[in-house]
């Protein structure tokens, strides 16, 4: 209960779970790994199926279990500006190869662009 607490779902601790929504879902899954008590949190796409108000606190949940409670917690996320508001570090990949890995505040436009332009030119070769 102190987990559910915790992420924000504890007043729906009896409710079957085919009655949460995607958010309140996604909190229980979070309580469940942090009952665990990991020593990494590895999160592939936890807001895809998410509206963005609820993707944001979903995100801004993983982010302070990370800082108050010191376990890393790495996110596979497609959706850059989410990515660059709620992390501290991004590593972007294409196709298995990395082409950016920085703080986050150390990027800017043209840094991501190589995200975007390796997209295209990806493109452009499957078209040929």
């Amino acid at each position: 209960m102190e987990l559910l607490d915790r992420v924000g779902i504890a007043h729906k601790a009896k409710d079957p779970a085919r009655s949460l929504s995607g958010g309140q879902q996604q909190r229980v899954a979070i309580a469940r790994a942090l009952m665990q008590q990991p020593r990494v949190i590895l999160a592939d796409e936890p807001v895809a199926s998410l509206d963005p108000k609820l993707a944001d606190s979903v995100l801004e949940l993983l982010s302070d279990i990370a800082t108050r409670d010191g376990i890393p917690v790495l996110v596979s996320l497609h959706v850059l500006p989410l990515a660059l508001r709620r992390t501290d570090r991004i590593i972007g990949l294409r196709h298995g190869e990395m082409l950016v890995s920085a703080p986050t505040g150390a990027l800017d436009a043209e840094k991501l662009s190589v995200l975007y332009d390796a997209e295209e030119a990806h493109d452009d070769n499957h078209r040929a």
